[in-house]
């Protein structure tokens, strides 16, 4: 078990790396709830990255021999997702020049985990240290309660390090407002710091 530990170590040192979920993290501090939207989004990401990790830890074989053999409709299925998506990017570059700007909706702990569950969504394609915790995990040939022990345990390390971010802004409280206008200033929306 040890061994398994100093394996996952650096595994997970290169995994903390994401530029994208501390710098939601940082939007969600500027926001007028600051604590809430953060700690919802770690949250958020957090616990969509743990039910996938379980998820495919339980078919990672059947999966890596998908990936390895993709049949013809995996590309169709491909083909269909990525022409959806250039519909939707499309009519939203044609509705927001139409319609004029809107001001957008405040953040809310609701939407911070939403949006915290997307972004490891979209990012999950793409978590080869995970993958690779993972494999060494299943590799281990631990029981299944251990198994399960060890992603959750995984997915706890992985988070700790972002609480940083809603741990400063409770600290900071009255403080961070000058963090606030910074933020408000570099994603534009300043509107919302008249209210």
């Amino acid at each position: 078990m040890f061994d398994l530990l100093i394996v996952l170590l650096p595994i997970l040192v290169a995994d903390i790396v994401n530029p994208v979920l501390f710098a939601f993290l940082v939007y969600a501090v500027g926001t007028d709830r600051p604590l809430g939207n953060s700690l919802a989004a770690l949250f958020g990401h957090t616990a969509t990255y743990l039910g996938f990790g379980i998820l495919l830890a339980a078919f990672f074989d059947a999966i890596m021999a998908r990936l390895e053999n993709p049949e013809p409709i995996d590309f169709g299925i491909s083909l269909v997702i990525g022409l959806l998506l250039l519909g939707v990017a499309w009519r939203s570059v044609t509705a927001s020049g139409s319609t004029g700007q809107k001001q957008p909706e405040g953040l809310t702990p609701t939407k911070a985990f939403l949006i915290g569950s997307f972004i490891n969504l979209i990012g999950l394609p793409f978590a080869l240290p995970y993958f690779a915790a993972l494999d060494q995990m299943l590799a281990a040939e631990l029981s299944v309660t251990h198994s399960v022990m060890m992603v959750v345990g995984y997915n706890l390390a992985y988070a700790m390090p972002f609480l940083i971010v809603p741990l400063l802004a409770g600290l900071m409280g009255e403080a961070s407002c000058a963090w606030r206008i910074v933020v408000h200033a570099a994603t534009g929306n300043l509107y919302s710091l008249r209210q």
